[in-house]
């Protein structure tokens, strides 16, 4: 009897353990990671409802409460195992806004995962740091009688992102946590066309640059994920992200014929520009496995956010829904 019962107990155990560690392979599990040589993808497309808030900077536009739609989106991930603990990934996004004119990389990073903790039946814990490539492309705008507006979705500056993410595996549910943070590096990588016609007449060059200084953004998450059989998974996140103001330094281009009081007046104003803002992002996903090796899934997201008066990137509303196709190989 004793035997029978040790029998069970280690076979109950062996099935918990396997479950769990089998979840994570998942791709759709927030603590997924690539065994040593294995490959994985990632690639997404997506619909996005916006409609734009009422900050100073959007009412001086005249578009405070407009509808953007539809809002284009891609993404693609991919990634690589260099050992069952260490992986590195390439992270991509693409938006296209014909409602505002603007397009563009909205995401480039590349970056290194360590794995610390590997038994998900205990404990998972990684820590990562990221190359932040929106310095491939300059941050392209004008600057009229209404302020500025931006033309892509890259802030022309490079950067570098520390984050770590942890959780734990019971059977069939996961649960996780990330933090990172992102420093930007301020420079002059940027193209703004002037149309003002004021700064035009006082002999402001058509196209300039200028200096900007660095900005930060802290990211906190909440993920649950939930593996009901080897084809069905459904998932659920919480995000809150948070952005600093941008801020001009100096106008790099040469306006030496410019007067002195005209730049000191644009440098002022725009020394704060006060456009920073918080994010509260929910996301569900469902994803059913068709092979072993690839998997699709369906993706709803849903932001409210908090902008400052400088901002564009404010909305009353936003929604997005999306498919996502995963492989590995």
């Amino acid at each position: 009897m004793k035997k029978t019962l040790k029998t069970l107990a280690i076979a109950t155990v062996s099935m918990i353990s396997t479950g769990a560690i089998a979840a994570t392979t998942n791709m759709e599990n927030p603590l997924f990671a690539p065994k040593s040589g294995e490959f994985f993808s990632k690639t997404g497309a997506g619909l996005m409802y916006k409609r734009a808030d009422h900050t100073d900077a959007v009412k001086l536009k005249h578009h405070d409460g407009a509808d953007e739609f539809p809002v284009w989106r891609a993404t693609e991930d991919f990634g690589y195992g260099i050992t069952d603990r260490l992986n590195t990934y390439l992270s991509l996004g693409y938006t296209y806004n014909g409602d505002i004119d603007r397009k563009g990389m909205h995401r480039g990073r590349l970056g290194l995962a360590y794995r610390i903790f590997a038994d998900a039946t205990e404990f998972v814990w990684d820590v990562y740091g990221e190359l932040y490539m929106s310095g491939v492309s300059p941050m392209k705008g004008k600057y009229g009688a209404d302020g500025f507006t931006y033309k892509n979705f890259s802030n022309g500056r490079w950067g570098g992102v520390a984050g770590t993410r942890f959780g734990k595996t019971w059977d069939k549910l996961t649960a996780s946590m990330f933090v990172e943070y992102l420093q930007t590096i301020g420079n002059h990588n940027n193209e703004i066309e002037i149309i003002n016609p004021t700064l035009l007449g006082y002999g402001f060059p058509h196209l300039i640059s200028v200096d900007l200084k660095s900005t930060n953004e802290t990211t906190v998450g909440l993920n649950a994920f939930y593996q009901a059989n080897d084809t069905w998974s459904f998932g659920g996140s919480f995000k809150f992200v948070e952005h600093s103001d941008n801020g001009v330094k100096s106008i790099h281009t040469d306006v030496s014929s410019v007067p002195a009081p005209v730049v000191n007046k644009l440098l002022a104003d725009t020394k704060d520009m006060n456009d920073g803002w918080e994010e509260y992002i929910l996301t569900g996903v469902v994803a059913n496995q068709i092979t072993e090796s690839v998997q699709l899934a369906l993706v709803g997201e849903y932001t409210f956010d908090t902008a400052h008066s400088g901002s564009q990137n404010g909305t009353d509303a936003k929604l997005e829904m999306g498919v996502r196709v995963n492989v590995r190989f």
